[in-house]
């Protein structure tokens, strides 16, 4: 699989040129979802869509002799709130038909 990075500008140009709405409006609907999707989730909700997966706040274990990589240096860190995406069935099965290429199969 090629390591091919999308962004959301990238998003904004797909979702501009499929619905013909103004370009302005696209990027503003773009970031009044993922303003509100940072409040909800920072909130401590859960965000379920349908189709596409869940994300949610996980918490993550603190740890006293975490390792800084760059420096070496040791530290504490303390228990703290990630986000994390689970995909949904739909988007798992769209994903299991993608070709698998052999030098990236881990095999």
């Amino acid at each position: 699989m090629s390591s091919n990075k999308v962004t959301k500008y990238d998003l904004v140009e797909a979702v501009y040129q499929t619905t013909q709405y103004e370009k302005k409006a696209v990027q503003d609907i773009f970031e009044a979802l993922f303003e509100q999707m940072k409040k909800c989730l920072t909130a401590g909700s859960t965000i379920e869509l349908r189709g596409f997966g869940t994300f949610e706040p996980r918490l993550r274990k603190g740890r006293q002799k975490a390792r800084n990589p760059k420096t070496g240096e040791q530290l504490s860190i303390a228990p703290h709130y990630v986000a994390a995406f689970r995909a949904g069935q739909e988007l798992k099965k769209a994903l299991w038909v993608l070709p698998v290429d052999s030098e990236n199969s881990g095999s």
